[in-house]
């Protein structure tokens, strides 16, 4: 199981690397349920402050696996699907990052999309898939696309099926960067370490819960909860090791998670 997913650790930043390079990092269950473990294990690790989330070799995620899918269309497939589910990681405190350096496909762009930040090479190839192959937007991700690109430009990816670039997702306002050449994993790591060295936890992990549940709220409703996390806030060692290293002029020493 434990070769399926790589895990690294670096200055706060935890690095997860899929696993099946041959396959382009094609989706499976166990390889599902592997890194959804480490995502809970890093949850409760204080080493942690933020995660990377990568592929091997040429692919971020091809999709699902095609072993997978050829025994659903059998019937054949009798495999215990993990409970957790899919948008697992929008449900962490700790921030996700998505370094998308190759394929991303189908049930892939869903794992990549669910990630709170996303960072593409330039010539990565995505694409949704899912119509050419007979399927729907499946996982949320017509909930999700929409919301982050507006609505014709999701039904575009949607419908058509078509393959795109790291580039053209970055001009689309799909993905945060496009980094040229091989070096969108490092600039995501940077980018964590950053969020590590400088952001608190508690802070992130209130805030990444007020924006994935906010999209549902109306402003009024937004407003009230953000008023009774403000005075939670007052209240922590964050707030004032916050205030402290400002004035005095270093790095903040937050407590972890």
């Amino acid at each position: 199981m434990a070769e399926l997913v790589l895990s690294s650790v670096d200055q706060g930043v935890l690095t997860l690397t899929f696993n099946r390079p041959d396959t382009l990092n094609a989706w499976t269950d166990a390889m599902g349920r592997r890194y959804f473990d480490l995502l809970a294990e890093a949850e409760q690790d204080p080493a942690v402050r933020a995660v990377v989330v990568t592929g091997a070799g040429k692919g971020f995620c091809s999709g699902a696996d095609f072993k997978t899918l050829t025994a659903i269309q059998t019937g054949s497939y009798d495999e215990t699907p993990d409970p957790r589910p899919h948008h697992f990681p929008t449900t962490l405190g700790l921030p996700v990052i998505a370094a998308v350096n190759g394929a991303c496909a189908g049930l892939g762009m869903v794992h990549a999309l669910v990630c709170d930040l996303v960072f593409t090479a330039e010539d990565a190839k995505w694409t949704t898939a899912f119509p050419r192959r007979g399927l729907i937007a499946e996982y949320g991700l017509s909930w999700v696309l929409p919301r982050i690109m507006g609505q014709q430009r999701a039904m575009d990816l949607l419908l058509s099926g078509r393959v795109f670039t790291g580039r053209e997702a970055y001009e689309l306002g799909l993905v945060n960067r496009a980094v040229p050449g091989d070096g969108v994993v490092a600039e995501a790591q940077a980018y964590a370490r950053e969020l590590a060295g400088h952001s608190s936890p508690a802070s992130m992990a209130v805030i990444k819960r007020q924006v994935w549940r906010d999209w549902d709220t109306t402003l009024e409703e937004s407003a009230k909860v953000a008023f009774q996390e403000m005075l939670a806030s007052f209240a922590r060692p964050d707030f004032a090791e916050g205030v402290a290293s400002f004035l005095e002029r270093r790095p903040p020493n937050f407590p972890p998670l």
